[in-house]
C-alpha cells in the first residue's frame, strides 16, 4: 500500500527561462499532493531559489537529496543535477535554456529506466533550443518513444472525461494527408483503445475519428481521404471488436458537444485536436503519452515566455499532470494484477459462507 499512496513522481524542470519553475513551485505548495505522491525535481537549487523570489514564495524549501532512495515522502525533494552557475533570462529563448532542459530530462529518464522513480512529469521545453545530437526530436513524445524503444506512442490530451489523441502529432500540416494511411490510423486506434482500457479503466471504450477534410470531404467533393482511408479503417476496427465511429467533421463534432458521447477522440492533425481541447479544458488540461511502457504526463501549455518571471502563471495544469500520472500508474498496477491472474479461485471461496 505504501507504494500506491507514495508514488515517486520525477519532475524535469523544462526550459529554465520559461514558466517551468513557477508552475512547479506553485504546485508543490499544495499540501494535498503529499497525501498521494512523493515529488522529486531534477533541477537546480539556485534556479529554484531565483524563481521562488520572483513568485514571492516566502516559506518553501526543497529537501536536497543525492538519489531518489533518500526522498522524504512528506516533502518536496530535489536532486541537484546542475552544479554550475547558470544565467537565467526569463522570457528569452537561449542556448543555455535548452541545455539545462536536456540535462534535467536525461537525469529523470535515467532514473525512470532504472525504476528509481515511478512516473515522469515534464515541464515545458522549447523545441528549438533543446535540439542537439542527443535531442533531435520534435517533442518529448518522440524522444521518449526512442528512449524506451517503442513505436507505440500517442499524444493524448486529457481533461476530466475528454481525451483527444493526435494521429500525426507534430507533423507539418502540408504533410498530414500523405502521412495518414490505413496502417498508421489503425495503429493509433489500437494504442488509444488499449490505453483507455489499461490506463483509464474503461472496459469497452467508444472512440470517434475526426475527418481530414472539411465536411468529411462531402463525398469526395473536398478531397477523398475520408472515404478512402478514414471510413474503411473505422469499419475494420469495428470488425476487430473495437467500438470506433467516424469520420466526423471536426467543427460540428465539437460545436454540437458530440465529443461528450465518446471516451476517446482521434484528431488527424495537431491543431484540429488541440484548439478545441484548450478551449474545453480551461487551462487545466494534461498531455499524456500513451503506449509507452512508462507513465509520462505534462501540462497542456508551453514555456509561455511572455509571462515568464512575472508571477502570472497558473499551476492548475501542472498539478493536474501530477495527479493524472499517479491515477494512470495505479490503474496500470490494477490492470497488470488482473490480467496476470484473471481468475483466482480464492476470490470466490467466501460466497458460500
Amino acid at each position: 500500500m505504501e507504494k500506491e499512496t507514495r508514488i515517486k513522481v520525477g519532475i524535469s524542470h523544462g526550459d529554465i527561462n520559461g514558466i517551468g519553475y513557477e508552475v512547479i513551485l506553485k504546485s508543490l505548495l499544495d499540501q494535498r499532493i503529499y497525501e498521494h505522491l512523493c515529488p522529486i525535481v531534477y533541477g537546480s537549487s539556485k534556479l529554484a531559489s531565483y524563481y521562488r523570489k520572483t513568485t514571492n514564495i516566502a516559506e518553501f524549501s526543497f529537501n536536497m537529496i543525492k538519489s531518489s532512495d533518500a526522498a522524504n515522502p512528506k516533502r518536496a525533494n530535489m536532486i541537484n543535477v546542475i552544479q554550475d552557475e547558470v544565467k537565467v533570462e526569463p522570457g528569452k529563448q537561449t542556448e543555455t535554456g535548452g541545455e539545462m532542459a536536456l540535462i534535467s530530462l536525461e537525469a529523470a529518464v535515467k532514473d525512470l529506466k532504472n525504476n528509481q522513480i515511478d512516473v515522469l512529469v515534464t515541464a515545458p521545453i522549447n523545441k528549438k533550443n533543446i535540439q542537439s545530437p542527443d535531442f533531435h526530436f520534435p517533442g518529448h513524445t518522440e524522444y521518449l518513444a526512442e528512449r524506451f524503444e517503442t513505436k507505440d506512442s500517442l499524444m493524448i490530451m486529457v481533461y476530466n472525461n475528454v481525451r483527444i489523441g493526435v494521429v500525426t502529432s507534430h507533423t507539418p500540416l502540408n504533410q498530414v494527408s500523405s502521412v495518414i494511411t490505413e496502417e498508421l490510423l489503425m495503429h493509433k486506434i489500437k494504442i488509444m483503445h488499449d490505453s483507455l482500457q489499461r490506463d483509464f479503466n474503461i472496459p469497452k471504450p467508444k472512440i470517434a475519428l475526426l475527418s481530414i477534410n472539411p465536411h468529411a470531404g462531402d463525398e469526395g467533393v473536398i478531397g477523398d481521404e475520408d472515404q478512402r482511408i478514414i471510413a474503411p479503417t473505422a469499419r475494420k476496427a469495428f470488425e476487430e471488436g473495437m467500438i470506433v465511429y467516424g469520420p466526423y467533421p471536426a467543427d460540428g463534432f465539437f460545436g454540437s458537444g458530440n465529443f461528450n458521447k465518446f471516451d476517446g477522440v482521434l484528431a488527424m492533425y495537431h491543431d484540429q485536436g488541440l484548439i478545441p481541447f484548450k478551449l474545453i479544458s480551461n487551462k487545466e488540461g494534461v498531455n499524456f503519452t500513451a503506449g509507452l511502457p512508462i507513465v509520462r504526463t505534462s501540462p497542456a501549455h508551453g514555456t509561455a515566455y511572455d509571462i515568464a518571471g512575472k508571477d502570472k502563471a497558473s499551476a492548475s495544469s501542472f498539478r493536474s499532470a501530477m495527479f493524472l500520472a499517479c491515477d494512470i500508474f495505479n490503474n496500470r498496477l490494477q490492470w497488470n494484477e488482473l490480467h496476470a491472474n484473471p481468475l483466482k479461485p480464492a476470490a470466490f471461496t467466501d460466497f458460500g459462507e
